[in-house]
């Protein structure tokens, strides 16, 4: 693994010493966001001559807020505020003493609220409140969805609280494109997670996370998602629509296989699997149910091509034929529905490693025969599947096994 790769599943540890540092000057662009979300890079420096102890009492808002306003500048665009500890939201008249203001650090302060100053900070495109005390009611203000700074903010960074689900107002911050929410106490990602179009970074890791939604596969421009230290079971095969993807990192859960249709994420450089089962073992699951009479009938239709119009059938049936999958077997030519045979079979990436992938079957005919024939030859369907894989393999740059 890179050390950008690792970085992106390895919190910083502590804080720096320092009162608040006002940097005057113009942000630094894609590659500081970067920098921002992922917690590497330069900090923002505080200024000189503050220094403080390192288990700084609360400080109370009315001592902050004269700090603030002495040092006041109408050119200022950066302010760090960490890591002395708070004992109330963002000061009154922050906006006004800084209000150029465009990345503002409070991370370590213990906050438990940012207070409805925040929302008058137009130029704002970085907030970082890593390790702090948000999470309860109140923490983000109301009406953030349609502030200004829901226009402008770029990069937010909410790792090492306490939220125990995604706050519905970071949705409707439109504009975002890094959103970082790791260490905190989320149970599971909402599908309106979908609103935010324009993510290009996506961090959760360190949660308690069970299931991904089909609902992220529509984020068209996500390249870097991580999904580490959770719970996730199984990886919808939706995910294979994010066309965009470049690292996905999926380390330290609970998956056995991942869906065949993963070879389609052309773009993927860098998949990290380490300490899930599936590196350690395979499951091989061949319960079947048996179709039922309308699937049976849709097989037929589809499979003999029978004609038909929307005019002949019902609005519901006419949608269940258009959900017909193929079955990968390239000697069936079959379909199916809801009934289908799950198989896992290994797929060579890289040359090096065996990846347990999720085959879809129309029925048991069509998995691998248990026979003397089967074990003295590979199956066709099992050549082309790994043939399949070989042909992707180029584009798997590094696959993080162990």
């Amino acid at each position: 693994m890179t050390r950008g790769a690792a970085g992106l599943c390895r919190f910083r540890g502590g804080a720096r010493r320092g009162g608040p540092g006002v940097t005057p000057g113009p942000s630094g662009g894609a590659g500081g966001m970067a920098a921002a979300a992922s917690g590497e890079g330069p900090e923002l420096e505080p200024a000189p001559g503050l220094a403080m102890e390192p288990e700084p009492e609360p400080e109370s808002e009315p001592a902050l807020a004269a700090e603030l306003s002495a040092r006041r500048s109408a050119e200022a665009r950066r302010l760090v505020l960490s890591p002395r500890r708070l004992s109330g939201p963002l000061p009154a008249g922050l906006s006004q003493w800084f209000p150029a203001l465009e990345v503002l650090d409070v991370s370590g302060t213990g906050l438990a609220e940012m207070g409805t100053e925040l929302l008058s900070l137009p130029c704002l495109h970085t907030l970082l409140a890593k390790n702090n005390r948000l999470g309860g009611p109140g923490s983000l203000p109301k009406g953030l969805g349609q502030a200004p700074l829901a226009r402008s903010l770029r990069v937010l960074n909410l790792s090492g609280n306490r939220f125990s689900e995604v706050p519905p107002e970071l949705l409707q911050v439109r504009g975002l494109r890094s959103l970082s929410l790791g260490g905190n106490r989320l149970h599971s990602i909402p599908p309106d997670i979908q609103e935010l179009r324009s993510l290009e970074f996506l961090y959760l890791g360190g949660n308690f996370i069970m299931a991904i939604p089909p609902e992220l596969a529509k984020l068209p421009s996500l390249r870097y998602l991580v999904l580490c230290d959770n719970k996730i079971q199984s990886i919808p095969p939706q995910l294979a629509q994010l066309h965009s993807l470049r690292s996905l990192s999926l380390h330290n859960n609970l998956l056995t296989y991942l869906p065949r249709e993963i070879l389609n994420l052309v773009h993927l450089e860098e998949l990290s699997l380490r300490g899930n089962p599936l590196v350690v073992r395979f499951v091989r699951d061949l319960t079947y149910n048996p179709p039922s009479l309308q699937e049976l009938a849709g097989r037929t239709v589809k499979t003999r091509n029978v004609p038909y119009a929307p005019s002949d059938l019902p609005d519901s049936l006419v949608r269940y034929l258009s959900l017909a999958s193929n079955c990968p077997n390239p000697k069936c030519g079959g379909v199916y529905f809801d009934s289908c045979v799950r198989q896992i079979k290994f797929v060579d990436f890289c040359g090096k490693y065996r990846l347990p992938l999720m085959h879809y079957l129309c029925s048991p005919e069509c998995s691998t025969p248990f026979s003397s024939a089967s074990q003295s030859s590979t199956s066709q369907s099992e050549s082309d599947s790994e043939d399949e894989a070989s042909v992707a393999a180029h584009r798997m740059q590094k696959v993080l096994l162990g």
